[in-house]
């Protein structure tokens, strides 16, 4: 999936996250992840990999992505990162 412009969801409220995805030249997805270190340390693996896999299933190829988590649940992840594709493309 080809992106046009950048596309953004979420909101940077405690228990929810704020994706922005834009196209990029570079190969691959580039995640930036960012938010309380505390859950960073504890799960920014798992955010990580959330976001990869989602963007993946959803087509994306050359993209950067950038997070600020604050407490959010998996299922609010997905849905962030998908509304921030389609409003990109």
């Amino acid at each position: 999936m080809k992106l046009n412009k950048t596309g953004e969801a979420g909101a940077a409220e405690s228990g929810d996250i704020l994706v922005t995805v834009a196209p990029s030249e570079e190969p691959g997805i580039q995640i930036e992840l960012s938010g309380k270190s505390v859950i960073l340390k504890q799960f920014g693996r798992q955010i990580r990999e959330l976001i990869r896999n989602t963007a993946e299933e959803n087509g994306l190829e050359n993209a950067r992505i950038s997070a600020k988590d604050n407490g959010a649940l998996d299922c609010t992840i997905k849905a962030r990162v998908r509304a921030a594709i389609q409003r990109a493309v």
